[in-house]
């Protein structure tokens, strides 16, 4: 465990904090604006839906993500709490990871966008995998939330070297 001075471990979890909340509040936009897409008979309202969400993504996701990342190894790389000491910090780790690797696949807003180009009709159930997988990083982001806030107090202690 490498010590920082207190203002700037504080000042990184503000960043983290602030940089997690927002992607959770990034994801949930996404999750409202592509249920609205799937919704709507109005086929254009969809296709304009599906074209903003890379914007949201591009301009928030990503770079939020990152930066919670980033925080959150550097936090942990130089806390009491480790990366892998504890359950609940290696398992918001995994979260987030999870998050990143769903927008990364599973998502895809582009791909929807050129489908509806046209006020053309998608299948309901492409548009419902869509919602699916933005529901799920969104149940992920709010348990690593969860687990922020009662950090289970379980060792991995065969992660750690013996002292």
């Amino acid at each position: 465990m490498t010590a920082i001075r207190p203002r700037t471990r504080k000042s990184l979890l503000v960043i983290h904090i602030v940089a997690s909340v927002a992607l959770l509040g990034e994801v949930w936009g996404l999750v409202v604006l592509n249920t609205a897409a799937t919704l709507t008979n109005d086929l254009a309202l969809a296709h304009a839906a599906y074209r903003l969400m890379p914007a949201l993504v591009f301009a928030g996701g990503i770079p939020l993500s990152m930066l919670s990342l980033v925080t959150g190894v550097l936090l942990g790389l130089t806390s009491h709490w480790g990366v892998l000491r504890h359950v609940w910090v290696a398992a918001k780790l995994a979260l987030l990871l999870a998050t990143i690797c769903a927008g990364m696949f599973l998502f895809d807003p582009e791909g929807m966008a050129a489908a509806t180009e046209g006020a053309a009709q998608v299948a309901s159930s492409r548009q419902w995998a869509q919602v699916a997988s933005l529901g799920c990083q969104l149940a992920m982001l709010m348990l690593a939330t969860g687990l922020s806030v009662f950090k289970p107090r379980t060792r991995m202690s065969r992660l750690r070297p013996a002292r």
